[in-house]
């Protein structure tokens, strides 16, 4: 109850934060026919939303009791309406813990609510949220609820509306009862519209004021043409200052260093020149108006260049080639590669080509590698994936143990997900039991 109650005041604070305009709504009486529905309201709490929906229940008026409203409702702002209502019916209302009275009695309830709405008044078709706070009085009997639901304003004319609004009111005192309140009505404003009073100015002999601004001849700069008085009545058409005699662009805002011109950007990147560290080459805000940089010079600027304090293709992220040679030497270490079976464990007769992976390292050392481990389908998936991942990760402690820094080097394993041959076969299965590496420099 009090985290309700605190966002109500929170949601209160927001609304009222808001300034009045044009579209806000002019405080208005509502007129509005109702339906109380304690049965769905029920049904929703014992069988479920989705079971009522599916009983096709929910919408038959003889499980509802008919009642009026009448309502006051003032715009807060374009999208926020407050609303208070006050509505009757005659029902058997259903008091928690006590039995029904088996007649009909006069249900009175009240809320004031705010009206969260899509858009503003100046559209016809205007969806809206609602939440606030209600009270009701049945017999001897008080209860507060929170109102929750969703609405439908429709513009009819001028500014009254008609209005749709179903709420779920939920009940926050002991002898307050769940149901669902359904009503349409119409609203208009009762108060008239407040119209802009125009003051006018009593005009200037026109003797002596030919262009009738306001400025009299003997002081206008430009007596025959209407301008301001601020500018000795001469005009400014683009509203920079500068009168339009002394304006070189007049019809541009621009600045009175530069004659009434805006500041120049002379290579038309979107920077001007007083800001622009290159101003005759075109750039970037980023790089305060120059280019790209390429410091290595290679054609590979240096956001896309991956080695930019050396010289290499596009294609390889502007970063030198790894020869040919130094490839075949890593691919051929790779196929040599050999593990106990079913285990990650290396092999000794493995270790004489990695000591060669480990002397291409240390003779390059912008060289990375990266090692993949594959297994082929025999055995469960998982297992499969383990024991790559494993695999690789024991070729890169290999190589780490001797003297390689680990950040150079990265192992993943892929599991059976990448075979290069086919799986049904042994010599197709030894071929996907493999460790690639691959050298890159970037």
């Amino acid at each position: 109850m009090k985290k309700i109650l605190l966002f109500i005041l929170a949601l209160g604070s927001f609304v009222f934060s808001f300034a009045q305009s044009d579209y806000q709504k002019r405080p208005s009486l509502g007129i509005h026919l109702l339906l109380d529905d304690f049965a769905s309201a029920q049904d929703v709490r014992t069988m479920g939303l989705a079971n009522l929906l599916k009983s096709k229940q929910w919408h038959k008026t003889g499980r509802m009791v008919a009642g009026m409203g009448f309502s006051y409702i003032q715009g807060l702002s374009d999208h926020v309406d407050f609303s208070t209502t006050l509505s009757g019916s005659f029902i058997d209302y259903p008091v928690p813990g006590k039995p029904l009275l088996g007649t009909n009695g006069f249900l009175l309830e009240g809320v004031a609510t705010a009206n969260l709405k899509m858009v503003s008044d100046k559209y016809w078709f205007d969806p809206f949220l609602t939440i606030g706070v209600g009270a009701s009085k049945y017999l001897g009997y008080f209860g507060a609820f929170i109102p929750v639901g969703v609405g439908i304003q429709v513009k009819l004319f001028d500014e009254a509306f008609l209005l749709l609004n179903s709420q779920y009111r939920i009940p926050v005192t002991e002898n307050a009862a769940y149901h669902f309140y359904h009503s349409i009505g119409v609203a208009a404003p009762f108060v008239k519209k407040k119209e802009p009073v125009v003051v006018k100015l009593p005009e200037p002999p026109k003797n002596y004021d030919r262009d009738n601004d306001g400025v009299p001849d003997s002081l206008d700069r430009c007596p025959d043409v209407a301008g301001l008085v601020s500018l000795k009545g001469c005009p400014d058409r683009d509203g920079d200052g500068i009168p339009d005699i002394d304006d070189k662009c007049p019809d541009v805002p621009g600045f009175a260093r530069y004659q009434g011109c805006p500041i120049p950007d002379t290579d038309k990147d979107g920077i001007n020149d007083e800001e622009d560290k290159c101003p005759t080459v075109f750039g970037y805000a980023r790089y305060h108006g120059c280019p790209i940089p390429d410091t290595d010079g290679d054609g590979v600027n240096d956001e896309e260049d991956k080695c930019i304090n050396e010289p290499g293709p596009a294609s390889n992220f502007g970063c030198p080639v790894i020869s040919e040679e130094i490839v075949k030497k890593i691919s051929l270490a790779a196929k040599n590669v050999f593990f106990v079976t079913g285990s990650y464990k290396l092999l000794p007769k493995s270790f004489k080509q990695l000591d060669i992976v480990v002397q291409i390292l240390n003779e390059n050392p912008t060289y990375k590698l990266n090692i993949d481990g594959h297994t082929d389908y025999t055995g469960t998936h998982d297992k499969n994936q383990i024991l790559s991942d494993n695999r690789a990760a024991a070729v890169k402690a290999y190589i780490v143990g001797k003297g390689i820094n680990e950040s150079r080097l990265t192992s993943t394993g892929y599991g059976q997900d990448k075979p290069i041959a086919d799986n049904k076969t042994v010599a197709g299965r030894a071929q996907n039991r493999r460790v690639e590496m691959t050298a890159h420099n970037y």
